[in-house]
């Protein structure tokens, strides 16, 4: 018998949904509250209430190689960076190639998601729905996958701004920013240095008269570029990751900061936190220096109060005639067609083990996609938890007793609360190598790195040394795509073929396999020792 899954999102986690319920023979029924998929990344020049909105500029953060779904690269010629409306066009692609679309019930919101009154026997779920017309529809189902990500409701801490009710301009939440035209030769403050901070005060300074970014920690800011103009995130390997971990916390953060102090003095610009570089998840930008060093953006401290026009700042500086505040305060999340019995969501804290399942259900038959802050792609990260739980609901795969999930849960928080600086930001933390491995371990995909170097000596070198790349985890075990090998090996063509728009007449080195057979041999020396070295620890 076919288990029917309700798929709550049609954005990226709910696209890795629906394909993964396909791979593993389930029935999916997507329900998306809007007309179109993409979640976050489909832009709207209204936003519409308790749903992700982005402004029109917005590019990821993250290169197209790390971002991808598993078994579906994104095409060559697509930039390293993209565009929103790029991303776009590869969820597009990646909905028709798998043929998803047609299990989307678009316009369609979820109202309720209930256990049935036989739930500890049957794990089903009543699901209730309305569509745009109002029309209401009861659906039974056999599990949930609740996708609906973690950017849906603004947080505004206006009580934080004394006399915010005086000012005389305009505020509104980084959500409501489109476009910086209107605010032409006029005088802006943005709220908060995060991703959506810097990016807003770096476009709304092309256009103003000044732009003042407030923050009350500072941050550290990297770059997506790398050196000779590769993207940084596609330098990172899994030696490197290994290696980095037997170091001591200190030392991790202090060869981070002086990496990120040679291209800026965070210092000299005002943007030093008091916390250290792996404190906090640091800022993405690479043009918000030079604003700074154009004096377009001045970075000014926490705002004390307001006085009509007039902001003053907690080292005593005022600035006058204020016509805009963005608040770009980060989000709160919820599931507000759930019982808090079910799932209990407090100051974005919610007890999930491994960030999916509610550990105290008596079936494991619902599961939060989606719902992590990694230091890298939401995206895979997603894809591989909806690989992990619709394994679960299959019954391929068990979990722990509740006392272990509960223990696994409190361990996180704990290991958390001691790396992170306080905040609602900080709650869902993962690093990315470490947290895909953890899952892929428990799906049976984790690369087998011993085995592959034995095996397939270029492609674990290229797995060891490489970037870790989504491809990886399609080599072996449920899911395997017979492309993965090709994809991995040909992943820096793809980085390569869009900045290729031009030909360059270089005469081409005499080629030497010496050099290369030498640091081959050494680097299989070295992914043996760490390879020895994991194992140990």
């Amino acid at each position: 018998m076919t288990h029917r899954v309700a798929v709550i999102g049609g954005g990226s986690s709910g696209l890795a949904c629906i394909k993964c319920c396909l791979d593993e023979g389930l029935e999916p029924v997507c329900f998306e509250s809007s007309d179109d998929i993409g979640g976050l990344w489909r832009f709207k020049e209204n936003p519409e209430p308790d749903r992700a909105s982005i402004y029109h500029s917005l590019i990821i953060n993250t290169s197209k190689e790390r971002m991808c779904f598993s078994d579906f690269p994104i095409p060559a010629h697509f930039p390293n960076f993209m565009h929103n409306s790029l991303i776009m066009d590869y969820f597009r692609m990646y909905a028709d190639h798998f043929q998803l679309t047609k299990h989307i019930r678009f316009n369609t919101k979820v109202l309720q998601v209930k256990q049935r009154s036989d739930f500890s026997h049957s794990g089903q779920w009543d699901v209730e729905t309305e569509d745009k017309d109002g029309k209401k529809d009861k659906h039974i189902f056999d599990a949930v996958l609740i996708c609906i990500g973690h950017h849906c409701h603004p947080n505004m801490p206006l009580h934080d701004f004394p006399g915010i009710n005086t000012f005389t301009g305009r505020y509104f939440h980084s959500r409501d920013y489109k476009t910086p035209e209107e605010w032409r030769n006029k005088k802006a403050i943005v709220v908060g240095i995060g991703n959506s901070g810097g990016d807003i005060a770096v476009e709304l300074s092309r256009v103003t008269k000044q732009v003042y970014l407030s923050t009350r920690r500072g941050a550290w800011i990297k770059y997506r570029m790398s050196v000779r103009g590769f993207p940084l995130d596609m330098l990172t390997s899994r030696v490197q990751s290994s290696l980095l971990q037997l170091l001591p916390f200190g030392l991790q953060c202090s060869m981070a900061e002086n990496q990120m102090n040679q291209r800026i003095d965070h210092s000299l610009y005002n943007l030093k936190p008091k916390h250290r570089f792996f404190n906090q998840h640091p800022t993405v930008n690479d043009e918000l220096p030079n604003r700074i060093l154009s004096g377009t953006v001045m970075v000014k401290p926490n705002i004390r109060r307001f006085q009509g026009s007039s902001v003053e700042f907690d080292d005593g500086s005022v600035v006058e005639d204020i016509d805009l505040v963005v608040f770009a305060t980060g989000y709160k999340f919820s599931f507000p067609f759930l019982t808090s019995q079910v799932v209990s969501v407090s100051e974005n804290k919610a007890s999930l083990y491994k960030y999916v399942f509610p550990p105290e259900l008596d079936r494991p038959t619902l599961a939060i996609i989606g719902l992590v802050q990694p230091l890298g792609s939401t995206i895979p990260v997603s894809e591989m938890q909806a690989r992990w739980a619709t394994r679960v609901f299959k019954g391929c795969v068990k979990l722990p007793s509740v006392s272990a999930m509960l223990k696994d849960i409190q361990y996180k928080k704990e290991t958390m609360a001691k790396r992170y600086v306080t905040s609602q930001r900080h709650t869902i933390q993962v690093d990315y190598v470490a947290y895909m491995d953890e899952i892929a371990e428990l799906v049976g995909v984790k690369p087998a790195l011993s085995r592959l170097l034995l095996t397939d000596p270029r492609l674990g070198l290229n797995v060891m040394f490489g970037p870790t790349t989504p491809c990886q985890y399609r080599l072996r075990g449920p899911g395997k795509w017979a492309g993965a090998r090709q994809a991995i090996l040909t992943q820096w063509e793809r980085v390569a073929k869009p900045m290729q728009t031009r030909i360059c007449d270089e005469p081409k080195a005499q080629r030497s396999f010496k050099w290369p057979l030498i640091l081959s041999v050494t680097a299989l020396a070295l992914a043996v020792a760490v390879i020895m070295i994991t194992d140990q620890c």
